[in-house]
């Protein structure tokens, strides 16, 4: 079974904030089942931008994880993490967005391999 999204986000944020990064909801979305990103600034004007990990990621072993992808890559301007983002509210006015702030770039989830979320 899957945890609901803002128990998710919550768990998210604390567990980055406990280790020493600043994490906030930028927006809140569906309480149930809304998407969750995750923007991490690495406080130098770049970001990356994980979204929902594809179907085709998932298999019996992780079935009820929450797996994430790689939209926008490390190391890219900030102002391409926001403009993914702009998108992805138009399409799904339900998504949670959580912003990290962390020198180290950790993102304090799970990213499928960039091969396996090409399946």
């Amino acid at each position: 079974m899957r945890l609901k999204s803002a128990i998710f986000a919550a768990a998210i944020v604390r567990t980055a904030n406990g280790a020493g990064a600043f994490a906030a909801v930028r927006r809140r979305g569906s309480e149930e089942a809304g998407a969750v990103f995750v923007k991490v600034a690495t406080l130098d004007g770049c970001a990356a931008l994980y979204g929902p990990a594809p179907q085709s990621a998932f298999d019996a072993e992780n079935s009820g994880a929450r797996l994430f992808a790689v939209l926008v890559p490390p190391g890219s301007p900030e102002e391409a993490s926001e403009a993914r983002m702009v998108k992805e509210m138009r399409f799904d006015p339900d998504l949670w967005l959580l912003e990290i702030e962390d020198k180290a770039g950790r993102s304090f989830i799970d990213v499928v391999p960039a091969d396996r979320d090409q399946m």
